[in-house]
């Protein structure tokens, strides 16, 4: 009994490394290690790094850039937690990385960018790539440099190769999709005007909502970040010349002036947003949320309420941008966080959809102009194809 068990388990394994394998691809890291003379780097001083799996055939001029995503750090004390970690530090990047998704080179799981060089950017600044401080505390030793670590790789992807690119996207996910918008007009002003070049911001749409106990929570840890790393020079100056600094760095405020033609990727119960900005820790002393963040499931009558008015709220946040041509969007009910990354909400047989059309035909069709595309999704539950998240309770991060 029991050891048929173990072959059943081991059956299982087989088929799950299988379909990883044939799913995803590892590539290796490089490390940009001329940025270290312009004081490009990671929040540790150690040097910027990318994985790049270059392009072939008829994708051999066209650059897919996506930025990685993970948080941010708000000031000496988050930022030092966060400078011996992967998040800050490229000593401790793991040398390969899983492409797959968008990222994929096969043409069944990515038809529309297989073929492309595709980049993803390592994410080591903590703050979307929008930090310039010249000083450096020497009993910290943080670096505040993401502004010039954006810079720094483009120009080495310029260098090989990029600065003949016929079609280029920005894209990133989570806090990478808010670089991908606030970077979006400065990534299109590197190249030719004959270049077709597009940003998609995946989970990267964050918004500006008052927590569950009423606080204006996230709008005080954006304007803590943007000030302890110096940003607002780095913000598009269409915001700053209007608002405060923190304000710009919510998509927004920031997003209807963008010229460059943008995707949004995003669930409207984003679980990223429900957990640290309508209901983080700080707002709910006593926990009553933590089982409803772990699992939508879980969430009571009252909870769910809560989170439909949140949805109404991330809805109108977009309102602005619905009438735009240039803007397309694929706003799914789903409880989920970044889902052009992984191939199972990109494009698989079971894929999050609307309207029968996966995100990865949405923003291919888009990209190509082969159609526009700008769905909203229905309330949840309505929608059967949502791959809804479920937490681990022990990896529970927040910021």
């Amino acid at each position: 009994m029991a050891d048929a068990r173990l072959g059943r388990w081991l059956n299982l394994l087989v088929c799950a490394l299988i379909l990883l394998k044939t799913e995803g691809f590892n590539v290796g890291i490089t490390y940009v290690e001329n940025a270290v003379a312009k004081g490009a780097v990671c929040l540790d001083g150690s040097p910027p790094a990318y994985h790049f799996d270059k392009g072939f055939g008829a994708g051999i001029n066209n650059w897919l850039v996506h930025i990685e995503g993970g948080g941010w750090c708000n000031n000496v004390t988050t930022c030092l937690s966060r400078k011996s970690t992967r998040l800050g530090s490229s000593k401790q990047m793991v040398k390969v990385v899983a492409f797959s998704g968008m990222l994929s080179n096969k043409q069944k799981f990515n038809p529309d960018f297989y073929n492309w060089n595709r980049i993803k950017v390592r994410y080591c600044d903590g703050a979307s790539f929008t930090g310039d401080v010249e000083a450096v505390n020497p009993a910290t030793n943080l670096h505040f440099r993401g502004a010039r670590v954006f810079l720094a790789v483009m120009e080495d992807l310029m260098a090989k190769g990029m600065k003949n690119a016929k079609n280029a996207i920005l894209s990133g996910c989570s806090a990478g999709g808010l670089t991908s918008i606030l970077h979006c007009d400065n990534f299109r002003a590197l190249f030719p005007v004959s270049t077709k070049v597009k940003c998609l911001a995946d989970a990267g749409y964050f918004i500006n909502v008052k927590d569950v106990s009423g606080a204006n929570h996230i709008e005080q840890f954006y304007s803590q970040v943007v000030a302890t790393h110096g940003s607002a020079k780095h913000l598009p100056a269409s915001c700053t010349s209007r608002l405060s600094p923190g304000l710009c760095f919510f998509p927004q405020y920031i997003a209807r002036q963008i010229t460059t033609p943008l995707f949004i990727v995003n669930a409207a119960y984003d679980s990223w947003q429900i957990k640290n900005i309508l209901a983080p820790g700080v707002a709910d002393p006593h926990g009553t949320w933590h089982s409803c963040k772990l699992d939508i499931n879980n969430c009571s009558p009252g909870q769910l309420q809560t989170m439909q008015a949140f949805r109404t709220q991330f809805l109108t946040t977009l309102t602005g941008l619905v009438n735009s041509p240039s803007k397309g969007m694929f706003i799914d009910s789903c409880y989920a966080h970044c889902q052009t990354e992984m191939q199972e909400t990109w494009l698989r047989d079971d894929s999050p959809a609307l309207g029968k059309t996966t995100i990865a035909k949405a923003v291919g069709d888009w990209y190509y102009d082969r159609s526009p595309f700008q769905k909203i999704d229905c309330p949840y539950p309505c929608n059967p194809t949502c791959h809804n998240r479920v937490f681990d309770p022990n990896v529970h991060p927040e910021i």
